[in-house]
């Protein structure tokens, strides 16, 4: 049994290892071929600035071209999870509209076709170290093919998913079945038919895979969730969309995407101005019934303003999700560890996942859930897994679904070295630091998206990175007319953007509540605010003020 193991700083290369030799100069080197990254390419290529993406994959998609795992999907709704250029939707059709992770790699093959982006992609190829070289204003950029980058900007475009976590359980290697992490997932597939499986974790990963494999493994099969936390599911309410529908819509998708940029988190929908605590119990039920039938966020962002800032507010908003969930669960043991009498937290204070028949699957004998919180996952042996009462779970494959170290992770993960050498991940030690969540001082010329202190997690991904990547071109272009060479954020404005971040997160519910959103669920992580959570139109807001005031808060050279 094989477990990849993840590389910190990779070694420390600099630029001048190899001699000078097999250098390639660019513009714009973007690391990973996403939503984000994609996205940047095709904008600043069609401005001429010379630009590569490098990505340590076969394919396009980013997280999508990973995740293969059983049930793997999108949780936006159709159309938002996709681009709002019109090279790109116009030829396209979906099938459903919440989109699996197949349909997501077709799509980026669509991308692909209509922006020719694997011209200009280099797969295969990890950067294993970033330096920046203060006489000349460049990155030197090397990656673990050899081949080295002199480029005036150095763009990480990896999302907030980048690095997996396994935990360090004892006796890992000594399983003799088969393991997988949910996004090291063999293209092949995994054949459950008849085993005893498991899957660790009961985030929406563990819930998608736990959703598939109850009927993949028959009558004969055996399926364990291993679960510390309730996951608090809504129901997807997924559907299948026709080519003729999809055209009509399309006529109006200008308007609906442009509509994106005036929600909080970049969706059709926000929370609504009514407060939950002024409502009539009748006005509540009401509301309540009508998000809970239409499906999806719904629920959790459609509902009144109040929900996730008040705990009396939150506990209706919970015991209407309890009274909805219980009547899909036979056994009252099973009922009382997937949707406790007790809320676990706040409602949708950790990411809650959507799910189609999830509840169902526990009602079939041969699927259980193991209380982990209880009983934590002691140690592995050959034959499985034990728990701390001592019960041996004997297991034939196990998923692996705890995960990312997430936001932050996968930039720690590259070997980044701004002025003086210093690396990131060293001045992050201490707590994350950055202006506008895409740049932080010291490292000029660096913009990173989708990452921390940004919208990210709290928002739509496609929105956000377009925002993101609409002011990373705008910035380069007004660089380039400038002919200025170096940018870098001024350090008083980063911690006045980290002050910013945390009055915004202190206003709701999801800030006292230990979660992957904080950094909780990584041992010896700084606990703190890791998302901006003023809204994806304060933030354009926030975008278009430092740049209509001559960049401030950075200083340019």
């Amino acid at each position: 049994m094989t477990v990849p193991v993840e590389n910190g700083h990779a070694g420390h290369h600099t630029a001048h290892n190899n001699g000078g030799q097999n250098i390639e100069k660019l513009d714009a080197l973007i690391v990973g071929a996403g939503f984000a990254g994609i996205y940047l390419l095709h904008q600043l290529r069609k401005r001429g600035f010379k630009v590569k993406i490098v990505e340590v994959g076969s394919g396009l998609g980013g997280v999508w071209h990973w995740n293969r795992y059983p049930g793997a999907r999108a949780d936006t709704q159709y159309p938002l999870y996709a681009y709002s250029m019109p090279e790109v939707y116009k030829g396209w059709t979906w099938k459903t509209d919440y989109a699996n992770s197949a349909d997501l790699r077709s799509y980026f093959e669509h991308v692909d076709a209509q922006l020719d982006v694997k011209k200009d992609t280099l797969f295969h190829t990890k950067v294993e170290s970033a330096t920046f070289d203060e006489a000349t204003n460049t990155w030197f950029v090397v990656c673990d093919t050899g081949k080295t980058f002199q480029t005036s900007f150095f763009i990480p475009a990896i999302g907030f998913s980048a690095k997996r976590y396994i935990p360090d359980w004892e006796g890992l290697d000594t399983f003799k079945g088969m393991i997988h992490h949910s996004s090291f997932w063999p293209k092949e597939g995994v054949d459950v038919a008849g085993k005893r499986v498991a899957v660790l974790g009961s985030g929406s990963t563990g819930v998608q895979i736990t959703q598939e494999w109850a009927s993949e493994i028959g009558d004969d099969g055996d399926l364990k969730m291993f679960q510390r936390t309730p996951n608090l599911c809504c129901p997807m309410k997924e559907r299948n969309l026709t080519e003729e529908e999809q055209t009509k819509d399309k006529e109006d998708y200008d308007a609906v995407f442009r509509a994106r940029l005036s929600t909080f988190g970049g969706f059709r929908f926000q929370p609504r101005p009514e407060k939950m605590l002024e409502a009539s119990p009748e006005e509540r039920q009401e509301m309540f019934e009508e998000l809970w039938n239409m499906g999806g966020f719904r629920f959790l962002m459609n509902n009144y303003s109040d929900m996730n800032r008040n705990l009396e507010a939150n506990q209706h908003a919970y015991d209407f999700w309890r009274s909805k969930t219980l009547p899909r669960i036979n056994d009252p043991k099973t009922a009382e560890l997937l949707a406790p009498q007790k809320p676990p937290h706040p409602f949708g204070a950790k990411r809650l996942a959507l799910e189609v028949n999830f509840y169902e699957q526990f009602n079939r004998p041969n699927v259980h859930v193991v209380d982990t919180k209880t009983y934590p996952i002691a140690r592995f042996v050959p034959k499985g897994i034990v728990t701390a009462d001592g019960t041996l779970h004997e297991l034939d494959v196990v998923a692996v679904a705890t995960g990312f170290d997430g936001i932050t992770g996968g930039l720690n993960d590259i070997s980044i070295r701004g002025c003086g050498g210093r690396y990131l991940a060293d001045k992050w030690k201490a707590g994350v630091l950055t202006y506008l969540g895409m740049t932080s001082a010291g490292f000029p010329n660096l913009f990173f998206t989708f990452g921390p202190q940004a919208p990210t997690a709290f928002s739509n991904g496609p929105t956000c990175v377009e925002i993101q990547g609409d002011w990373i071109t705008r910035t380069l272009e007004h660089m380039r007319a400038s002919k200025v060479t170096r940018i870098d954020a001024v350090p008083e404005s980063e911690h006045e953007w980290k002050q910013l971040v945390q009055k915004f997160s202190v206003t709701n519910l999801r800030h006292f509540t230990a979660s992957w959103y904080n950094g909780a669920n990584i041992p010896g992580k700084v606990q703190e605010p890791l998302n901006f959570a003023g809204g994806i139109p304060y933030y354009i807001e926030t975008l278009k003020d430092v740049t209509d005031r001559g960049y401030k808060g950075f200083r340019l050279e």
